[in-house]
């Protein structure tokens, strides 16, 4: 069965996040390491970072996972920019380190006014830069693929396999998967035909043993609509059958999988609850 959990709110602290998990039944938890959207953010102190893989610890939780700032764009035409997001991602790394946590999901990044070669050499320029900074560190780099909105690379699985071929050396990398992202892009997953060419895809251009984490959300929007919006499970446009297809793929036990749905309750239930509920009964009525 995959470890499912969800991303968790660090105010309050750190340790905050993983027992929010707990209560939430998360067996996995995703968070930022900073606010998402400054770039700076105050040094995480010694007693943050033990605090906080003692709740990790306390709460059984696997796999804990950051994700990157949002203001970062490593496929940036402009240098100042650029040279900014390198400086920021090396210290997202070394934050994630300091905290115990082995991956940090970064989007490749937008080219704007460049083009999409451009952009793509870009962030294997900025990949390798970080790469030699960070040298040492435990924290690797998990790609994320995109919807594709604007000028967003990522949103072909060719974009990935291209930025992973192209570093000089790529055993600090790995790959982390959006359904919804997936969706978006025009890649199918309803029927069984559609989902095992997707995955097909995936294996014959990055490589499906690059995938270390999912993110579980459904679309709001329709296929092929390159537009990101998360919507809960089963209740968007993917539907429960793609998701029980992941859930049981034998390629995916043991991954962790996280939700990034919206947040709040219905009906006094928890909604991360909610749909970790769905996914596991999607599991159990697996035939």
């Amino acid at each position: 069965m995959p470890i499912l959990g969800a991303h968790m709110s660090i105010a309050g602290g750190y340790y905050k996040a993983a027992e929010s998990g707990r209560l939430r039944g998360c067996q996995c938890i995703q968070l930022f390491t900073k606010n998402n959207n400054q770039w700076r953010a105050k040094p995480i102190t010694p007693p943050e970072a033990e605090q906080f893989k003692q709740a990790v610890a306390a709460a059984g939780l696997l796999h804990p996972l950051a994700h990157d700032s949002y203001l970062i764009n490593l496929a940036a035409p402009d240098d100042l920019l650029w040279h900014k997001s390198i400086d920021a991602f090396v210290e997202e790394l070394e934050r994630a380190s300091l905290l115990g946590i082995p991956w940090v999901v970064t989007h490749p990044g937008a080219f704007t006014t460049g083009t999409e070669e451009s952009g793509l050499q870009r962030v294997i320029a900025a990949l390798d830069e970080v790469r030699q900074r960070i040298a040492g560190l435990p924290a690797g780099c998990l790609l994320e693929n995109t919807a594709g909105q604007g000028s967003a690379l990522g949103a072909r699985f060719e974009h990935l396999a291209t930025l992973i071929d192209g570093v000089r050396d790529a055993s600090w990398l790995g790959v982390c998967i959006d359904t919804c992202h997936v969706f978006a892009a025009g890649y199918p997953l309803a029927s069984t035909r559609d989902y095992r060419a997707t995955l097909r895809a995936m294996d014959a251009t990055f490589g499906i043993e690059r995938i270390k984490a999912v993110h579980v959300n459904d679309s709001v929007k329709p296929l092929g609509s390159r537009v990101d919006r998360h919507a809960h499970i089963g209740e968007g446009q993917i539907g429960l059958d793609g998701f029980r297809r992941l859930l049981n793929d034998e390629r995916f036990q043991d991954m962790p999988m996280y939700l990034e749905t919206p947040k709040g309750d219905r009906d006094g239930v928890d909604l991360d609850e909610m749909n970790l509920a769905v996914l596991r009964n999607l599991v159990e009525s697996a035939g």
